[in-house]
């Protein structure tokens, strides 16, 4: 049998850069009790079941989708083959993605932010607030800006 897509090597080689990055960014774990050193697979196996939303798309001009956890699949209402891939701004209405896309500057130039709160929208076309979210800039071993995530708890449809 296959492993689950969020415990290939690759997926978590960017479990390990979520974690990491944003223990940088918060100077806190982004799961409780997580150490760089811990297994590996047991940061993949936690982060994908946690109750937190947590998601993070690469770099580029018009970023992909890297990483979505459980939670975060079951709020898009999206199976994970079809939003792991999926250009980030889509998860942002069409008239939301320019304050989205300004958001994302601003996060990127201050390396973290917290206290986001915009309106989303999932796979059926349901509109949702996310609210108090984090943000923070992926940093890959050399330190170079690498992608981006979000994790957040508080949410509400609309």
């Amino acid at each position: 049998m296959a492993e689950p897509p969020w415990l290939t090597p690759e997926l978590m080689d960017v479990t390990a850069l979520l974690l990491e990055s944003h223990r940088q960014a918060f100077g806190r774990p982004l799961l409780a009790g997580h150490n760089p050193g811990r297994c590996r697979r047991l940061g993949a196996q936690e982060l994908f079941a946690g109750a937190e939303v947590v998601l993070a798309h690469g770099g580029g001009r018009d970023p992909r989708l890297i990483y979505a956890n459980g939670a975060a699949l079951r709020l898009w209402r999206r199976p994970w083959t079809a939003m792991v891939g999926l250009p980030s701004r889509l998860t942002a209405e069409p008239q939301e993605r320019r304050a989205r896309q300004q958001l994302l500057e601003t996060a990127e130039r201050l390396e973290a932010i917290r206290g986001y709160r915009g309106v989303r929208v999932d796979g059926e076309g349901r509109r949702f607030v996310i609210d108090n979210a984090r943000l923070w800039t992926l940093r890959d071993e050399e330190g170079r800006g690498c992608g981006q995530a979000a994790a957040f708890s508080s949410w509400w449809w609309l």
